[in-house]
This record gives structure tokens, sequence and C-alpha cells, in this order.
């Protein structure tokens, strides 16, 4: 991993933020990064792991017309994802992730395919979306969990 997490959690501390995750392709790669760390319940209030699309609707109110419009897939569920783990926690930032980590894909959302959300107090969501390609299912999950821990510490540093 190259994102330093213990430093992550340091900066979140030091501002006073607090965080949770909503994750579906990571399955919750994301939350248990941050919670590896001893001293990270400090900030860390809880992660949502919602692979289907039923519990991303019950747990984290994606509007089901999102998910039919656009897909799971897409950036406008991740930005319903990381708005929804935001109002559900009560927490200062949170991030969201879903994707097709493979194996298949298809034309339209291929192997890879990956999207990401932010969602924090004061500010607009913001979302991205990341083609990691075909490179193996592990590999993009890591690259998705890392990749978020990075959207988290960028959007600390600008706290």
């Amino acid at each position: 991993m190259t994102i330093d997490v213990a430093d992550l959690l340091d900066r979140a501390k030091a501002l006073h933020a607090t965080i949770a995750t909503a994750e579906s392709c990571t399955g919750g790669m994301i939350a248990a990064a941050l919670t590896d760390i001893p001293g990270s319940s400090a900030v860390v209030d809880r992660g949502f792991v919602t692979y289907s699309n039923a519990s991303k609707m019950q747990m984290l109110g994606v509007q089901a017309e999102t998910l039919e419009t656009f897909g799971a897939v897409s950036e406008e569920a991740a930005r319903e994802m990381a708005e929804g783990a935001l109002a559900q926690a009560g927490v200062s930032l949170a991030v969201s992730v879903t994707g097709i980590a493979g194996p298949g894909g298809s034309e339209f959302k291929p192997e890879g395919r990956v999207c990401f959300g932010l969602a924090q107090t004061g500010t607009e969501t913001r979302t991205e979306l990341v083609d990691f390609g075909p490179i193996g299912r592990d590999h993009v999950r890591m690259a998705s969990r890392d990749h978020a821990l990075e959207m988290l510490r960028m959007a600390l540093t600008r706290i």
C-alpha cells in the first residue's frame, strides 16, 4: 500500500474529522485498511459494505432510478453512496467505491472500471471514474482501496 494510513488518520484526528466508507467491489478493504491502525476508532465511525443493489438502496438511500438508469457501476451511484454514508453515519467525510473487479465486464463497463465518490460536509461531492484495466480481480480491488485512501488523504489536506 502506498498510502501512509497512520498519517491520514493522524491528520483526520488533528482536524477532528470523522470518516465512513461505502464499499461495493472492495468489500470492506478500505475500512479494513483504516482500522488496521491502532487508535483508528477516534476517526473511523463505520463502513458500509453494500455489494447488492438492494443493500445500496436500503443502507445508503441510493435511488432505484439511479441504478436502473446508470447502473451500480457509475459515478451517479458512487455519488449517492458517498452522500448516503455521510448522512447515515453523521460523519464529516465519506468515501465510496463501486466497480467491476472482474473477471468479466462488458463493452460499456469493462473489467477494471471503478467509480469513486467523496462526500464531505460543507462541500460539493466529488466523483471519479478510473479504468484500471483487466489487471485481475485482486489487483483491481487493491488499486481501488489505495485510490479511495488517496482521495481521503487529499480531502484532509484541503480542510
